[in-house]
Parts: structure tokens; C-alpha cells; sequence
């Protein structure tokens, strides 16, 4: 007889999560919905290095040194592992908060700010938070109905608040906040370290080729080496540029939100409370800290709402199925027989014994 089994659909929190952010295998990679530009970047890092490790590796490897190739791997698949680190990891996105506790916090702020009279603008939503003996202001999130941590923001590109949010780089396809700016930092760096070397290494090869058959030919014979030579050289200003910058950021323990907005260098001049007063303190802190896990448990089970009816599970349903035997009988011994507990007027009376029959027929 053939079991027939019934399962159930699993739903994971991340089919469930607000925001505008795509998700991709089973809840385990975390970008935003615009990835065209990401796209490009993984285009041009791969076309570039493909043409380089074909043509100038192979040339150079023999004429100068067999290590210049294995160096330009390392770099690019440094470049590649942070890069991808960075735009398929969570950010540090914020939960938002459930119908409970958004009308729990509603009830706060109306017993605080009081009932506002009609037509009057009600006062900002702003709790008061101190770090380092310095007063930082917590924000209410309208979106997220929760007040932001310090240091959080909401990123309107994939409407979640971001936990040290740094900024949303389309170049990677995903916000930069505290569980994946380190990799995004190592990113820059190693891409412009990278980007120095195939662009110095192209104009060698272009040098020693010169020396044999000319500048024009050489120009001819290598149209791959005048595009790699192109690429980098008007990628080089931008990505040496944002690394130089967020390494001064770094160093203050900054972010790029912050000194967008002038928090630390405004007409207040308030220190930055997130300083150590110390550079090494700093990167270390940014770059070597403990790194938070993510809050928002992605690959999670969604329960089942509650209904009145339950409905049978799997193995209950499998079990019905399945033709039920006979109880096995228990075989007592004379020592394990049970005791007749009844008193002895519930007890019927003995019957009278049979008279024998040789007896019977002496009476006759």
C-alpha cells in the first residue's frame, strides 16, 4: 500500500520583509532592486583584467619576471572577493517595528508631547541620548516606526533604516552601513591598487614593445592594451580619489553621511563623541572591530497564524494513513494476575456441591 505524504510550502522571513531590496539564494544574498550599475562595475574590472592576464601577462612574465602575473591575481581576486562580500551582505538594516510596538511607541509620545491642538505643527519626535558625556539625539523613523540608534539613517533608495549608515553606492549595488563598510574600504583600496598596476604595467609593455617595432605599430598591433590603458586611466582619478577620502574618514571615525551633513564640523562645532583622539584606535576600531551579527534573520520560519481549526501536520496526516494492527494482548502470569478488590458483600454466595452419583442411586 503506497504512503502518500503532505507537505508544506515553507515561507521564510525574507519573502516577507519591507523595503525595496531583492533577495536570491534561499534569503542568503541581500542587494537593492537597482543593479544595472553593479552590472557595469563587475563588467569592467573583469573585462579589463581578462584582457590584461591574455595579452601583457604573457609578454611580460617572460621579458621581466614570472611574479608580475601572480601579483595582478592576487589583487583581482581580492578585488572581487570584497566586492562581492559587499553587495550580497546585509548592511545592517534595521527591523521594523510591529503593529504592537509602533502603537506602544505612539502611546509614549502622546503621553510625553501631549495632545496637540488642531492646526498647530506637533513637535519633532527626538529622544535625547548620551555618549561620552555628550548629548546625541535619537531620531524617530515615520517609515520604520522605531527611533533610529545613533549613527542610523534611513536610506531612501531601499527604505530601510541602516544601522552607522554610511551611504547607498549604486556601484555595488547595495547600501554601505556597519556590517559591510571594512570590505567596502578593501574594495577601493585593492581596485585602486589594482588599477595602478594594469595601467603601469600597460604603459612597460607598451615601452618595450616601442623599442622593437615602433610607437604607431605597437599602437596598431595592441588595440586591447589602448583600451585597457583608457579604462584605467580615467577610472584611476575617481577610485584613488574615494579611497584617499575614506581613509580620512577612517582615521576620524566618520561617516560619509555625517560629513555630508557637517555633524562633527558644523556652526556648533560638537565633537565627534565616536572618536578615540587616536588614528590607530580609529582604523582599528572600523576595520578590525567585532562585526555585528545581522538582526533581521533572514532564512527564519515564518509560523503559522492561528486559526480555529488546526490543521493536521505531516505526520499526523501520514500516520491516518497508514493501516493501524491490533493491539498486542499481554500474556499474565498467575503470580502477576490482578487482585479482586471487591468486599465480600459484593461477593455472590457459593453454590451448593453436586452429590456423587454412586450416592444418588443408594438413595433409590
Amino acid at each position: 500500500m503506497s504512503v502518500m505524504v503532505v507537505r508544506k510550502k515553507v515561507t521564510r522571513k525574507w519573502e516577507k520583509l519591507p523595503g525595496r531590496n531583492t533577495f536570491c539564494c534561499d534569503g542568503r544574498v541581500m542587494m537593492a532592486r537597482q543593479k544595472g550599475i553593479f552590472y557595469l562595475t563587475l563588467f569592467l574590472i573583469l573585462g579589463t583584467c581578462t584582457l590584461f592576464f591574455a595579452f601583457e601577462c604573457r609578454y611580460l612574465a617572460v621579458q621581466l619576471s614570472p611574479a608580475i602575473p601572480v601579483f595582478a591575481a592576487m589583487l583581482f581576486l581580492f578585488s572581487m572577493a570584497t566586492l562581492l562580500r559587499t553587495s550580497f551582505s546585509d548592511p545592517g538594516v534595521i527591523p521594523r517595528a510591529l503593529p504592537d510596538e509602533a502603537a506602544f511607541i505612539e502611546m509614549e509620545i502622546e503621553a510625553t508631547n501631549g495632545a496637540v491642538p488642531q492646526g498647530q505643527r506637533p513637535p519633532p519626535r527626538i529622544k535625547n541620548f548620551q555618549i561620552n558625556n555628550q548629548i546625541v539625539k535619537l531620531k524617530y523613523c515615520y517609515t520604520c516606526k522605531i527611533f533610529r540608534p545613533p549613527r542610523a539613517s534611513h536610506c531612501s533608495i531601499c527604505d530601510n533604516c541602516v544601522e552607522r549608515f554610511d551611504h547607498h553606492c549604486p556601484w555595488v549595488g547595495n547600501c554601505v552601513g556597519k556590517r559591510n563598510y571594512r570590505y567596502f574600504y578593501l574594495f577601493i583600496l585593492s581596485l585602486s591598487l589594482l588599477t595602478i598596476y594594469v595601467f603601469a604595467f600597460n604603459i612597460v609593455y607598451v615601452a618595450l614593445k616601442s623599442l622593437k617595432i615602433g610607437f604607431l605599430e605597437t599602437l596598431k598591433e595592441t588595440p586591447g592594451t589602448v583600451l585597457e590603458v583608457l579604462i584605467c586611466f580615467f577610472t584611476l582619478w575617481s577610485v584613488v580619489g574615494l579611497t584617499g577620502f575614506h581613509t580620512f574618514l577612517v582615521a576620524l571615525n566618520q561617516t560619509t553621511n555625517e560629513d555630508i551633513k557637517g555633524s562633527w564640523t558644523g556652526k556648533n562645532r560638537v565633537q565627534n563623541p565616536y572618536s578615540h583622539g587616536n588614528i590607530v584606535k580609529n582604523c582599528c576600531e572600523v576595520l578590525c572591530g567585532p562585526l555585528p551579527p545581522s538582526v533581521l534573520d533572514r532564512r527564519g520560519i515564518l509560523p503559522l497564524e492561528e486559526s480555529g481549526s488546526r490543521p493536521p501536520s505531516t505526520q499526523e496526516t501520514s500516520s491516518s494513513l497508514l493501516p493501524q494492527s491490533p493491539a498486542p494482548t499481554e500474556h499474565l502470569n498467575s503470580n502477576e494476575m490482578p487482585e479482586d478488590t471487591s468486599t465480600p458483600e459484593e461477593m455472590p454466595p457459593p453454590e451448593p456441591p453436586e452429590p456423587p452419583q454412586d450416592a444418588a442411586e443408594a438413595e433409590k
